[in-house]
């Protein structure tokens, strides 16, 4: 877990110069998914509190930190290694960085900037947010396709080959 953690924390690190393009979300899906879904939440909250050392903390922190989570924790009851294929894995990666990453992030920005809660006031700030979530949910699916899942090694397939020859002698 702590490798993974870290892994999602550099992984925010090296994009910090494009706005909303992070691979850190695919790496807590990757996380949750293989490991599981407390695991998953885990590598999330984590990887959103150590980043925001480098990038700043405030009290959108907490906000973040469930937000990676819900993601990890979501990714690791609904996906499974192997039953996947990459597009699927994308389009999952895509909506839970999406919407439920910017559902919760942005109810942040609703509770730290709206002072009369009112349904136009929280949609507007939605809204203005819609574009961050879709470059951050479309930069999430993009790495899920990239890397997202794991290749086929040929090495094993000959070795396993050469076993099922040997023993069929």
């Amino acid at each position: 877990l702590s490798v993974l953690t870290a892994l999602a924390v550099v992984s925010r690190a090296v994009f910090y110069l494009i706005p909303q393009v992070k691979p850190i979300a695919a790496v807590v899906i990757v996380a949750g998914m293989c490991l599981g879904p407390f695991s998953g939440y885990m590598v999330g909250a984590l990887s959103a509190f150590l980043s925001n050392f480098l990038f700043g903390q405030g009290i959108w922190t907490p906000f973040q930190m469930v937000a990676l989570g819900l993601v990890g924790l979501l990714a690791g009851m609904l996906l499974r290694p192997g039953r996947v294929n990459r597009w699927v894995l994308a389009l999952v990666g895509f909506f839970l960085a999406t919407v439920v990453y910017g559902l919760v992030v942005d109810l942040s920005t609703v509770l730290m900037t709206v002072t009369d809660f009112t349904w136009p006031a929280v949609l507007a700030v939605y809204a203005s947010g819609a574009p961050f979530d879709l470059v951050f949910g479309g930069s999430t699916a993009v790495f899920l396709v990239l890397f997202g899942t794991p290749k086929k090694k040929k090495k094993n397939l000959k070795k396993n080959q050469i076993l099922k020859k040997q023993n069929n002698i």
